[in-house]
């Protein structure tokens, strides 16, 4: 990924040879920046870091804990990463960084080192547990972070233009990914290198992108309206900069999965805390402002996601093409927590949150669409779902790519996990 001139690139690209090349590479890069001496350099090797890297040093005798966020040709941008004042201004509970560069191709945050462990690793763990009495801290922990941040969104909610929607990074995450800069050719970025010509294998069926693209999925008996290749082209459609200004725009975090996320306890109370406000933004469209959190720290789990190799073990997963038709089965659910978490970000941050844009008229008519597609986005373009293109697995891939078109496309008839989200944050439901 990246630039040959991109120093983080460089580094993340290192960081898989676990030889100690960017551990130097990286010691080069903070003492350039900041003027220090790191030293027992540790980068972290942890399944969340899909587009970024974290981990520990020491400089004169204090603890501190780094991350960056790299993303392709992001060295042809302008400091308009890490805006972490634009959360505590606004009054976000954001962690502050002690040093941080937002030179391009150089951009790193530098924090003092905490002993709380991130949020998805907590909840991680009560996927496993089922530890009730943690558990319904988290949920409420989780309750209590999405009352402050829509109280922020709702303060912040502004008419916004073309122009200033169009200058905010959280496109990194969506439209940026379906095309090729600087050109924007569609398909392009990750969507052409990811899956366009490429063959994918499933349990029980091998198909190539040309089938799978224009295949009718049938999951779990459900059949679903759209393919994989009406919706990304209804994402670089609709998604497009230029058509995002008409839900206004808000003060937001934008990347504010779980693993940005401080966990915090005192005395039997839980708090949240936002870091690595990579995508920060004062103009952030007001659909795509939680679409990231929906997703990456309630749909992604338990373990397709982040731990393939864990899914293939636990979720039995069959599939059969006929006639056009993918057709899905698996085993897979959400844990009682993640589930839990999902009623709350309905009830405490989508429902009110749209009922403010409709109060304000700034709520589009297709408001569903943008979301679903936003979703669907999330896991289709963080990483690669092909199975042996990096760690996911026949089963992994199926999975993720059923649950991408779960959300991303209504079904024929019935109801799922998604259109019961959906009836449930209607503001006219």
């Amino acid at each position: 990924m990246g630039q040959p001139n991109s120093r983080t690139a460089a580094i993340r690209e290192k960081a898989n040879k676990r030889d100690g090349s960017a551990e130097a590479l990286l010691a080069d890069l903070l003492r350039d920046l900041f003027g220090i001496e790191a030293r027992d350099l540790a980068i972290n090797h942890d399944q969340y870091s899909l587009n970024s890297l974290n981990g520990f040093f020491e400089a004169d005798g204090k603890p501190y804990f780094f991350k960056f966020h790299q993303e392709e040709n992001e060295e042809e941008m302008s400091g308009e990463y890490y805006r972490a004042d634009i959360l505590a201004k606004a009054g976000l509970p954001v962690d502050q960084p002690i040093m941080m560069s937002t030179l391009p191709g150089e951009q790193i945050l530098v924090y003092r080192r905490r002993t709380d462990p991130r949020f998805s690793d907590v909840l991680r763990a009560l996927d496993e547990l089922h530890d009730k009495e943690m558990a319904s801290q988290a949920v409420d922990a989780e309750r209590r972070l999405n009352e402050a941040v829509l109280s922020v969104y709702l303060k912040t909610l502004h008419p916004v233009t073309l122009e200033q929607v169009a200058k905010e990074p959280v496109h990194r995450l969506f439209y940026d990914r379906l095309v090729t800069a600087p050109d924007g050719t569609y398909p392009g970025g990750r969507l052409a290198s990811f899956y366009v010509g490429k063959a994918f294998e499933f349990p029980g069926v091998t198909l190539s992108w040309d089938a799978l693209s224009k295949a009718r999925f049938v999951i779990n008996g459900i059949e679903y309206r759209n393919t994989l290749g009406e919706l990304f082209d209804a994402a670089h459609e609709r998604l497009n900069p230029v058509r995002l200004a008409d839900s206004g725009g808000v003060t937001a975090h934008g990347d504010a999965h779980n693993a940005n996320v401080w966990f915090e306890r005192q005395e039997g109370r839980a708090s949240l805390s936002f870091f690595d406000p990579a995508f920060a933004g004062e103009h952030m469209p007001t659909l795509l402002a939680e679409v990231k959190t929906t997703f990456h720290n309630i749909l992604a789990h338990p373990y397709w996601l982040y731990d393939p190799a864990l899914a293939e073990q636990k979720f039995n997963a069959t599939a059969k093409y006929e006639n056009g038709r993918l057709f899905a089965g698996f085993d897979w659910t959400l844990s009682p927590v993640r589930a839990a978490l999902l009623e709350t970000k309905a009830e405490a941050m989508w429902k009110p949150l749209l009922a403010g844009l409709k109060q304000r008229d700034m709520l589009p008519s297709d408001w569903r669409e943008v979301v679903r597609l936003g979703l669907f986005l999330c896991p289709t373009l963080v990483m690669n779902l092909r199975a042996g293109a990096t760690s996911h697995n026949p089963t992994s891939s199926l999975i993720g790519l059923s649950v991408a078109m779960m959300v991303g496309s209504e079904p024929d008839d019935g109801a799922d996990l998604v259109t019961r989200f959906l009836a449930t944050i209607d503001p006219e439901g």
